[in-house]
């Protein structure tokens, strides 16, 4: 196995979210337990990959460097606690541009797949929103959907990806990954 990847959207996974979008490094706020949780898939060897929507920087509420010092900032959090995320990659675009990263599409995640030289059959994807677990079931991922940020409302959704896992937060769903066995938790 080339190594263990996991695939985790930001807003209302890592971070509290917000219908006003998460605009300045002081706006955003780790969940309970998010950054620790990172760190124990780190600590089991896992590449930690961020995929998130920033329409924010296209509808102008925030530019390119906010993004860069809100992932700073992130970054530092988890480095005080001795993680670190091994990518963040970002669709800046609106819901109604033509481009293919931004979810459901699933541009972003296929960049990762490349970046990363990896399959990304049975990979863990993890978010809060449908276009999140949509984006994962698209190339053949794991959809996990947590409960936090969006996560309640998602629930009810009538078209959930089949074989959706739901977990109550990021660190449950990484007690979860870290308890599967060695054989990529086949469904």
């Amino acid at each position: 196995m080339a190594g263990k990847l996991v695939i985790l959207d930001r807003d209302g996974v890592i971070n509290h979210d917000s219908a006003q979008y998460i605009k300045s490094p002081e706006e955003w706020k780790a969940i309970p337990g998010s950054l620790e949780a990172i760190v124990r898939l780190k600590q089991n060897g896992y590449r930690v990959v961020v995929a998130t929507n920033q329409s924010g920087i296209s509808r102008g509420l925030f530019d390119m460097d906010t993004l860069n010092r809100m992932h700073v900032k992130m970054q530092r959090a988890l480095g005080e606690l001795g993680g670190r995320l091994d990518a963040i990659f970002y669709c800046p675009h609106t819901a109604d541009s033509k481009c293919d990263c931004r979810k459901p599409k699933p541009g972003m995640l296929h960049r990762i797949a490349s970046t990363f030289n990896v399959d990304l059959t049975g990979i863990p994807v993890i978010g809060d929103s449908l276009r999140d677990l949509q984006a994962g079931a698209a190339v053949g991922g794991q959809p996990i959907l947590v409960l936090t940020g969006k996560g309640e409302t998602t629930r009810d959704e009538p078209d959930l990806p089949a074989g959706t896992l739901v977990f109550a937060d990021l660190a449950a769903a990484v007690d979860h990954l870290l308890q599967a066995p060695a054989s990529k938790g086949k469904k």
